[in-house]
């Protein structure tokens, strides 16, 4: 019978959060891993704690609740509303897949630049790393 105890699950079929490789860093981003309030914006952008790229500008937040959730902006600066959408897109596929990486009592808000759409998803992973190094997030990373 599917789904049994006795029976391993057929391919592709995994148990609700298990993933296909035990040794692979969880890259979920559930609710519980965004900014979703004003507020939090708000003071986030208070504390001005900022490092500024390319392509996006990485806010830090410190205080009550923060575990490196994300909150991403693009304004109508970057363009339309498909143009902003991706840019949003990029930044938090970025940050899903190396989320893994940061370490501290931060949340962190991407804010989209207008060369965000012009620059290859490489240099966008690779820029949101380095502003992470900078500001001293990223594991093995020293402050400046």
């Amino acid at each position: 019978m599917l789904g049994s105890p006795e029976t391993a699950p057929e391919s592709g079929q995994f148990p609700q959060g298990q993933t296909t490789d035990p040794g692979k860093p969880d890259q979920g981003f559930g609710r519980n891993r965004r900014l979703t309030r004003t507020s939090l914006f708000q003071q986030t952008y208070a504390q001005g704690r900022r490092v500024v790229g390319r392509a996006m500008v990485l806010w830090l937040r410190e205080g009550e609740g923060a575990s490196l959730r994300l909150g991403v902006v693009a304004s109508r600066k970057v363009g339309g509303a498909v143009q902003r959408a991706r840019a949003k897109r990029l930044m938090r596929e970025a940050y899903r897949r190396y989320r893994h990486r940061f370490s501290g009592p931060f949340d962190v808000v991407l804010v989209a630049r207008r060369g965000i759409l012009e620059t290859r998803w490489d240099d966008v992973v690779g820029e949101l790393l380095e502003l992470a190094r900078r500001v001293g997030i990223l594991e093995g990373s020293a402050t400046e």
